[in-house]
């Protein structure tokens, strides 16, 4: 009989151990943000190939969105007593094999399905990803640890979105996803070997979710997360076909938005980690929200690509930001639920995507791309609306938060 392997102890993964197992998981979240943003990255030439409308096409969104929201509780719930090294590496090798299938799909009837099951892998690895980094690192460096693997997500708005739009652009869609499908498997192996075994966070209990699901403020602000989505996501979904139809852009062009937009991501994210706690996580998001708000505003007057270059740095400035903001915010109003409430916040991302492709899509059938910001400003006005109320409770009486 095999010995069973040891139990890793909470916080006691340090030094080399520690750095490789951040490494890996950094690429990992770097592969499922990838495979994220790989339909809106290539949906120009998607709907091209397969002969659909640009509406249609972005519902390849909403069902993988659909999915990972109400994946990521349940499979937290179902898998929770596996060892973190085994569930990570399997589920990167999940995630490979169902974008290879995707890129293999005849057409559009075949290909939705096989998306739908393919990002189920994008529900677990990333909250499990972050809840195994929490557990192994010590303390004093475990904050730091679990926003180190976060930049995976960041890098890949970098340069997956801009490098999906050029290969979609010049070799078709489905050399897209099969990039995703190397990355993933490339993933699965360094995870394998860069984690050790043994990693077992604590099971949720029942009671943390019933404490989550019937407190008003801390529901309140994990629906802020799914109005903002949905505000982003209404235009975001659709954005490069926006920037072909709408604005003229070359297929170069194209790419250079995107990975414009990224780094300003990404630079929004460092700025966010470097201050969150001088101004505080709530104040944070509420700065974040204003700039998105102001660029989907002001989204018409920017008619060439230049100009929305300049439009959309305060969206995205605020776009991954607002939901690291976020995640602190949940983190520090109630810390002995922030088990719960971060798998609860991270199907709200995938929620408010969903909600927003799908209204963006009606609203092209309806009204073609001009009316596309007017309903992600008023999302976001929603989710700002929202936020600044649970700001005012949390602070008027934080010992019943």
């Amino acid at each position: 009989m095999a010995t069973p392997s040891p139990v890793v102890a909470a916080g006691s993964v340090d030094g080399p151990a520690l750095l490789a197992s951040q490494r890996a998981l950094l690429f990992g979240n770097f592969t499922i943000g990838c495979g994220v943003m790989v339909v809106p990255g290539s949906l120009n030439d998607l709907v091209r190939s397969l002969e659909i409308s640009v509406a249609l096409g972005g519902q390849l969104i909403s069902v993988g969105a659909i999915g990972m929201c109400l994946g990521a509780p349940l499979l937290a719930a179902l898998l929770a007593g596996w060892d973190r090294r085994r569930l990570l590496a399997l589920t990167l090798l999940w995630y490979g094999l169902g974008h290879l299938l995707c890129a293999l799909a005849p057409g559009y009837a075949a290909l939705l399905p096989l998306r739908a099951l393919a990002v189920l892998g994008a529900a677990v690895f990333t909250p499990q990803a972050g809840a195994a980094m929490g557990f192994m690192a010590p303390p004093a460096k475990r904050g730091r640890a679990i926003t180190t693997i976060f930049l995976g997500w960041s890098l890949a708005s970098v340069l997956g979105m801009p490098l999906h739009a050029y290969i979609g652009e010049a070799f078709g869609w489905r050399w897209a996803f099969g990039l995703v499908a190397v990355l993933a498997m490339v993933g699965a192996v360094w995870v394998w070997r860069a984690l050790p075994s043994g990693v077992r966070p604590p099971v949720l209990s029942l009671r943390a979710w019933s404490e989550v699901f019937t407190h008003p403020v801390l529901m309140a602000v994990i629906v802020v997360t799914a109005l903002s989505g949905a505000g982003q996501f209404t235009l975001f979904a659709y954005i490069a076909p926006y920037y072909r139809q709408v604005l003229g852009a070359t297929p170069l062009e194209v790419s250079l938005l995107f990975m414009w937009f990224g780094a300003w991501g990404l630079a929004g994210n460092v700025v966010l980690s470097r201050h969150v706690d001088r101004i505080g996580a709530a104040r944070a998001v509420g700065l974040y929200l204003t700039g998105i708000a102001l660029s989907l505003l002001i989204l018409p007057v920017a008619t060439r690509p230049w100009m929305m270059a300049l439009v959309m740095i305060p969206w995205a400035f605020g776009t991954f930001a607002s939901n690291s903001a976020q995640q602190a915010r949940l983190g520090h109003a109630a810390p002995l639920l922030a088990p719960a409430l971060l798998a609860l916040n991270t199907s709200a991302i995938y929620l408010g995507q969903a909600i927003g492709a799908m209204s963006g899509g009606a609203i092209i059938n309806a009204a073609g791309f001009g009316a596309l910001h007017w309903a992600g400003l008023g999302w976001t006005l929603l989710a700002l609306a929202l936020s600044g109320w649970a700001a005012r409770r949390i602070q008027r009486d934080p010992a019943h938060v």
